[in-house]
């Protein structure tokens, strides 16, 4: 193999891949076999299962128990829009994650107390092992699985306030915005930061994904006169969602 050329799984799986996205084997045909793949592009066993991994790991087919490998139906992306925080009176948290007009969901939720990590402590501007109120949301779209949200709020802010559990009191279920003006914090400002990674396995499971899909991460972190009051991890199946901005310009 001269320097530079791929590995020979690798350029199986390339082609397999063309055949697939230019319809050549559409959704729901059978791939072929291992022997199929080890006779038609002369490579060994080993390569055809490589070959035939990567695709997996792609999402781009599935085992069938018993049957075999499968192309799998490819979704049409659907668009999550975000345009900052939003201050109208009864913003829910399903309303404050997915902005769009007409866009209707609910969401599951649980709240528990716990000592700050590192890494959330730095994003929070506390030490670590400060007592944080930790909720984690489940957000659907007509009863499919959409988003996942962690969220941390410190309680040197929100502790012994009525508004110290997000979805229990006289304001659960309203947004951040509104939850802290009830307590005299005055949300000012909100930055997010999107990136992807692989799915661990029980954010696939939560969103009805396959292992090794990709999802995109927002962190964000709103802001009252520059301190952090509230922290989360935004999770979005990246195969089946698009996140949109719509940003005001000043």
């Amino acid at each position: 193999m001269t320097f530079g050329e791929q590995p020979a799984y690798l350029r199986v799986a390339s082609d397999l891949r063309e055949k697939i996205v230019n319809g050549s084997l559409p959704p729901h045909t059978r791939l072929p076999s291992q022997a199929r793949i080890r006779e038609e592009y002369g490579v060994s066993d080993t390569v055809a299962l490589e070959a035939r991994k990567v695709l997996m790991a792609e999402g781009l087919v599935e085992g069938r128990s018993g049957s075999g490998t499968y192309v799998r139906e490819r979704p049409v992306p659907r668009r999550i829009a975000r345009s900052g925080y939003r201050s109208a009176a009864g913003a829910s948290p399903f309303r404050q994650e997915q902005t769009a007009e007409g866009v209707h969901g609910t969401w599951e939720s649980r709240s528990e107390q716990e000592g700050a990590s590192a890494e959330i402590a730095e994003r929070l501007g506390i030490e670590p092992d400060d007592r944080v109120m930790r909720t984690r949301y489940t957000f659907r779209e007509a009863g499919e699985p959409m988003m996942l949200s962690t969220s941390w709020e410190p309680l040197a802010v929100t502790g012994r306030t009525p508004v110290m559990l997000p979805e229990e009191g006289p304001l659960g279920g309203c947004g951040v915005v509104e939850r802290m003006a009830a307590i005299d914090v005055v949300v000012d400002n909100v930055a997010e930061q999107v990136g992807a990674r692989p799915g661990l396995a029980e954010e696939l499971l939560a969103l009805g994904g396959v292992p090794g899909h990709v999802v995109m991460v927002i962190e964000r972190t709103y802001y009252a006169s520059g301190r952090p009051v509230e922290t989360a991890d935004v999770v979005v199946p990246a195969d089946r969602f698009r996140v949109a901005y719509h940003l005001p310009v000043r």
